[in-house]
């Protein structure tokens, strides 16, 4: 009994140190599979959301809103996040991960109530998971433009 014991307060504090993953993280994961997919089937992300809703009884509420918002705002994302690229990048430049999870988080941070700091920690996250090295350092600031908007130019008194 000792022995177990013993190996029970060794893998304790390992199993504490794993990392946990929310529910939200989760359906922001999925929603990158589904908007990967149709990027790369080349096929409109609804029907590709249809599909997964047909066949995976775990498609989360927010999984359905993050893709229906992204389609819906296709096109002010995709010239959003243009905007905030360096000089000679395109979207179609970018890693296509990297394309797919900076549409779901200027989604997040244009049209929906979620704080930037949660939107842009959850993007930084995926991009650490699924990308490059250099992945989050560039979702990081391409995203801090779209959280932060250049002033526009005042009118003077």
């Amino acid at each position: 009994m000792a022995a177990t014991s013993a190996a029970s307060e060794v893998s304790a504090p390992h199993e504490s140190a794993r990392p946990r993953t929310s529910a939200r993280h989760k359906a922001r994961k999925h929603a990158l599979d589904i908007l990967f997919e149709s990027d790369i089937r080349g096929t409109d992300p609804l029907v590709t959301l249809e599909e997964r809703l047909t066949i995976d009884v775990t498609v989360r509420e927010l999984t359905t809103d993050i893709v229906r918002g992204v389609r819906e705002h296709w096109g002010y994302i995709n010239d959003a996040v243009s905007d905030r690229l360096a000089d000679g990048w395109t979207l179609e430049r970018m890693p296509r991960v990297d394309r797919v999870i900076a549409r779901i988080a200027a989604y997040e941070l244009l049209f929906t109530e979620t704080e930037p700091n949660v939107v842009v920690s959850e993007a930084v996250t995926l991009a650490a998971e699924l990308s490059t090295d250099e992945s989050p350092a560039f979702i990081n600031a391409v995203l801090h433009g779209l959280a932060n908007p250049r002033p526009e130019s005042r009118p003077t008194s």
